[in-house]
C-alpha cells in the first residue's frame, strides 16, 4: 500500500494532489496565493473540495526571476506550518529540487518531497529518508532545474521514462526512503515536447507495470494547450480528458489545478472501473 504520511492509499483509490504555490509569477495563477493568508485560505478550499493532498511550491518550473535556496525556504515553510497546524493529518508535499528546502520544509510538518527534476542533487533521497518521508522521483530529460526543452530527442521517450524514474526509485530506497513511500512521475512537458508528452500518457501503462505508484502532473499544462490549439484559461476540458485516460491506465496520484473538477473526473472513472460504488443507485427503482 502508497503511504502519503498518514495517508494509506490502497489499490484502486485515486489521489488528488491540490497545487499551493506561494510564487508571485505562477503560470497559471499568477501569484493569486503568493500571500500567507490567500495560501492557507485556498488549503482550506481544496481540502473541501475533496483534495487528499496539497502540494507546495516556491519556485515556479519555468525560466524567470532567480529564486535562491533561502527566498524558496521564506516562501514554502511558514506555509506547511500554517497547513500543519490547522490540518493536522492531511498530507503535505513539498515541491523542490534543493536537499536545503527539503529539510526544512520536512522539519516543519511535510511528509513528501516532490522532486520535479529528476533527482539534480542526489542526497534529497537522503533528506527523505531521515526524515521517513516519502519522495517523488521525476523524469525531466537530465535538464537542469528551470529549463526549457529544445529539441530534444529520445529513441524511445518512454523507455528513457522508465529507465530514469525506477533508477531514481531505486537509489531513494538503497538510500533509506521506505519503498511504500515512493512515486514516479513521468514529467509531462519537463525534458519533453508536445508529442512526447502525448506519447507518455498513451503509453503510461508501461510505467504503471514498473509497480511503482504513479503520480501524473498534467494539469494545464503546454502539451494540453498546444494539442487543443487553446490558451491556459481553456485548458480544463483537456486537462481532464487526459486525467481520466491515466487513470484508466492506473496512475495513482493527480496533481491539479482544479481540484473539484478533478476529483469528479477521478470518482467517474473509479465507478466505472468497479473501484468505487455511484453516491446513489435509485434510476429503475424508484
Amino acid at each position: 500500500m502508497l503511504r502519503l504520511g498518514a495517508l494509506g492509499v490502497p489499490p484502486g483509490r485515486l489521489v488528488v494532489m491540490a497545487i499551493v504555490n506561494r510564487t508571485p509569477d505562477s503560470f497559471y495563477d499568477r501569484g493569486a496565493t503568493y500571500e500567507l493568508a490567500a495560501a492557507v485560505e485556498r488549503v482550506d478550499r481544496v481540502v473541501a473540495e475533496g483534495a487528499d493532498m496539497v502540494d507546495v511550491g516556491g519556485v515556479k518550473a519555468a525560466p524567470g526571476e532567480e529564486v535562491d535556496a533561502a527566498e524558496e525556504i521564506r516562501r514554502t515553510v511558514d506555509l506547511v506550518a500554517a497547513i500543519r497546524a490547522a490540518h493536522p493529518t492531511l498530507p503535505i508535499s513539498i515541491d523542490t529540487w534543493r536537499a536545503e528546502v527539503a529539510r526544512e520544509a520536512l522539519a516543519a510538518g511535510a511528509d513528501v518531497v516532490n522532486d520535479a527534476w529528476g533527482g539534480v542533487e542526489p542526497e534529497l533521497a537522503e533528506v527523505a529518508a531521515e526524515a521517513g518521508a516519502g519522495i517523488v522521483c521525476t523524469h525531466a530529460g537530465g535538464l537542469p532545474p528551470r529549463t526549457r526543452p529544445h529539441r530534444v530527442t529520445y529513441d524511445d521517450v518512454v523507455a528513457d521514462v522508465v529507465t530514469r524514474t525506477t533508477a531514481l526509485a531505486e537509489a531513494a530506497v538503497a538510500a533509506g526512503v521506505d519503498r511504500d513511500r515512493v512515486l514516479v512521475d513521468p514529467g509531462h512537458d519537463f525534458g519533453k515536447n508536445t508529442r512526447h508528452s502525448l506519447e507518455a500518457t498513451r503509453r503510461l501503462d508501461e510505467l504503471v507495470a514498473t509497480g511503482w505508484p504513479v503520480l501524473v502532473a498534467l494539469s494545464n499544462k503546454d502539451f494540453v494547450g498546444e494539442t487543443l490549439d487553446v490558451p491556459l484559461e481553456q485548458r480544463l476540458t483537456g486537462t481532464l480528458a487526459a486525467t481520466a485516460v491515466s487513470a484508466w491506465l492506473g496512475a495513482t496520484v493527480f496533481r491539479a489545478h482544479d481540484v473539484a473538477a478533478t476529483r469528479q473526473t477521478l470518482d467517474m472513472v473509479a465507478a466505472i472501473r468497479g473501484d468505487r460504488p455511484p453516491a446513489r443507485t435509485t434510476r429503475g427503482l424508484a
